[in-house]
């Protein structure tokens, strides 16, 4: 066994000697309050719905530079697979297009070739993390079959100005930046935030896939992470036209460019444009308090996110163009070329009421209208779609200790009718100590635009044709859970298991040359072509396993998923039926981790950490397995007074670097060992709230609002 398998084994023991009472990403208290799960407000410990929450004291003593390297460093639940266009998300098995990511209850909108954006998130204004597994579809709709991620971010109440600033640097060129001003003062208050993002990037082989390209290349300029740069501005404005009605507006622009380097070897990809995207978000809204327990909740959103081509040399193309095949259209240093500018608008009107005999009704109407433009990839430049959806939920609490959450969402989608997803949850409490929960739900989840219309062409260490279905079909989901949380003092347990099974699952498939419109075939040789098809079924099965032990000082703790995955896929060139795993599936994840904090007097605190993330290899159709890995990580933060914040760390201790060539699957795209330091200041002019509005500035918890 190798030192670095000794260190795991041994720091895994530790994590399991205490996991007899333990949960890992159990907040720092369990009377914090929750409200992703139901939708409604709930202590931790009560919530009826199995949860995962990473606090913000939890946040602060990790120091994670991304939402990537937060949820993957944090919980075994998830996995990212990074590339230019963005991250590649899988939740038990699931990837990006099942999970639903919220920021304050609202939708993120910055999906991109089946990947998110999540550069969009300010990972040093969040708050917390709220986690819920399982298909929540009935509560929050369509994407919410794998499960929900909700993105709280800091409310900063205090009265007068508040000013932040955070800048971190490290290895390859790493910049971070945050600014905030908070200015609050009578019924008025607003936020400013700033955040920027930079990275030289990094090559951790010069070697291309023998079986991505007909020439041995050992000289290759592409990177594992490009050059990148991105910014963005927000802003939230809040009146309190009374004590019991608040509005606000919201906005944001957002740019970021990725810098590729220009290849050089024939039957590689010359890369001689950089990619640039841009996007925006309005939104609008309330809340009305009709009495302590009631409340009426309206938002609507608009949010655009636009990617394009920015060229850096003379280049002739071919493709689609508002749905024609045109040859070798010229393009010059400077052009810029649309590749596609989704719009999505939101409204929702949600509200809950309390009911006679312990009950709690949460009731609402939710629309949405998806806009495409992509004349290089849509057939005929555009596409929409329209969806709306009524939902009821209720909460009983009438046969304590048993509690039952019911609820029904009946969806109408222009293009695949009605649908109705049913869900049930259950918490039994036995004692002070033990709770058991269970829910069975459905999920329903019509094809994206650029499922049913995208058309294009791939020129990376290979060409490749993806086309889009007009005949897929509708997925539906089954998705049951289990749970049993077991607390002792400091001490607690959970235990998860879980199936979700998923009919008509679309996916990309490799299909034969044959079926591809021969225009585009015949221009290239060889070529892979891949469609969005419908798969017979889909399941995925597994169990998490979360630990913590906490006192004042010491925390100590973990968490495993085991992860299993089958799908049978119909074969059309040999006419039969092939069983399959879901692409990213890994059987094994763990995360291990011991803090220690201590004040050493009143103006300086100390905080130390130690991490460690594992992986088994995962699976893939095409292009070889991502190889198992370790990483470890050692954080440290030092706080001086209320003002200043200090916060250094090694990441990726023992300098693993996964050299795989380009154009196979990556395990992780670490460079290796890497150090990082940041430099917190937090100015703050008066105090906390006092006047009449405080009581419902503090309750804005409902992910409608805040």
């Amino acid at each position: 066994m190798t030192r670095r398998q000794t260190l795991a084994f041994g720091l895994m023991l530790l994590a399991g000697s205490i996991s007899a009472q333990t949960d890992i990403w159990r907040s720092d208290s369990l009377q914090e309050v929750v409200v992703t799960g139901t939708g409604t407000q709930h202590l931790l410990k009560d919530a009826p719905v199995q949860m995962e929450v990473i606090s913000h004291r939890q946040l602060q003593q990790y120091a994670g530079k991304s939402i990537e390297d937060i949820l993957s460093g944090l919980t075994a639940s998830f996995d990212f697979s990074e590339n230019d266009m963005g991250s590649h998300l899988q939740m038990n098995g699931l990837g990006n297009s099942y999970v639903l990511i919220l920021i304050d209850g609202r939708r993120l909108h910055g999906d991109n070739g089946g990947e998110n954006d999540l550069s969009l998130i300010d990972p040093h204004n969040i708050e917390k993390i709220e986690v819920v597994k399982g298909a929540s579809s009935a509560l929050y709709g369509s994407d919410a079959i794998a499960g929900v991620i909700n993105i709280i971010t800091k409310k900063h109440r205090e009265k007068g100005a508040m000013f932040e600033n955070t800048t971190r640097v490290g290895s390859y060129g790493d910049v971070r930046q945050h600014n905030g001003i908070a200015l609050n003062y009578g019924r008025w208050s607003s936020y400013t935030n700033f955040q920027l993002q930079h990275s030289d990037g990094w090559q951790n082989t010069s070697e291309e896939a023998p079986s991505q390209t007909e020439y041995h290349i050992t000289d290759s300029r592409n990177k594992t992470v490009n050059r990148h740069t991105n910014w963005q501005v927000a802003e939230r404005l809040t009146y309190q036209l009374s004590p019991a009605i608040e509005l606000y507006a919201d906005g944001s622009i957002y740019w970021k460019r990725i810098y590729r380097p220009c290849g050089h070897h024939p039957g590689v990809d010359v890369k001689t444009w950089d990619l640039q995207y841009n996007n925006a978000s309005l939104s609008a809204g309330g809340k009305w308090k009709l009495n302590a327990t009631d409340v009426i909740t309206l938002d609507a959103d608009w949010k655009r996110h636009a990617y394009n081509y920015a060229y850096t040399d003379t280049t002739l193309t071919d493709g689609y163009v508002n749905g024609r095949f045109t040859n070798y259209f010229p393009y010059f240093p400077g052009d810029k070329e649309l590749q596609s500018d989704q719009r999505m608008t939101n409204v929702s009107l949600k509200g809950v009421f309390s009911l006679p005999a312990e009950q709690r009704l949460s009731a609402g109407f939710d629309y949405r209208y998806d806009w495409l433009k992509a004349p290089m990839r849509v057939a005929g430049g555009k596409a929409t779609d329209n969806t709306e959806a009524i939902y009821v939920q209720d909460e009983l609490g009438l046969w304590s200790p048993l509690y039952l959450t019911a609820g029904v969402r009946l969806t109408r989608n222009e293009g695949f009718g009605f649908r109705l997803t049913p869900k049930l949850s259950a918490m039994l409490k036995l004692g002070d100590d033990l709770r058991l929960r269970a829910t069975w739900s459905q999920g329903y989840k019509t094809p994206t635009i650029k499922e049913l219309h995208y058309q294009y062409i791939r020129n990376m260490n290979g060409v490749y044709l993806y086309l889009g279905n007009t005949d897929l079909k509708a997925q539906h989901s089954n998705y049951i859970g289990v749970s049993a949380e077991y607390t002792l003092g400091q001490l607690t347990l959970t235990v998860a298991p879980y199936y979700i099974k998923v009919d008509d699952m679309i996916a990309l498939v490799t299909i034969p040359t044959k079926q591809a419109p021969g225009d585009l075939v015949s221009k290239y040789d060889p070529i892979r072509v891949r469609q969005y098809q419908n798969i017979e079924d889909a399941r995925t099965y597994g169990v998490d396993v979360t630990v913590r032990y906490q006192t004042k000082r010491f925390t100590a703790g973990g968490s495993y998923s085991y992860l299993d995955t089958e799908a049978n896929q119909y074969d059309s060139e040999n006419d039969v039926m092939q069983r399959v795993t879901i692409d990213g599936m890994a059987h094994h994840k763990a995360n291990v981790y011991v803090t220690w904090n201590h004040e050493f007097s009143k103006g300086y605190q100390l905080g130390i950490g130690l991490y460690g993330r594992l992986s088994s290899k995962r699976y893939y159709q095409i292009d070889g397995d991502g190889k198992g890995y370790q990483l470890w990580r050692l954080s440290t933060s030092h706080q001086f007074g209320k003002i200043y914040r200090v916060e250094a760390g090694v990441d990726n201790i023992f300098d693993y670097c996964d050299r795989t060539p380009h154009g196979l699957h990556l395990g992780t795209t670490s460079p290796g060992r890497t150090v990082y330091a940041s430099l917190t200041v937090r100015l703050n002019q008066g105090k906390k709230l006092t006047n009449k509005y405080k009581s419902n500035f503090n309750s804005n918890n409902n992910e409608n609002f805040d």
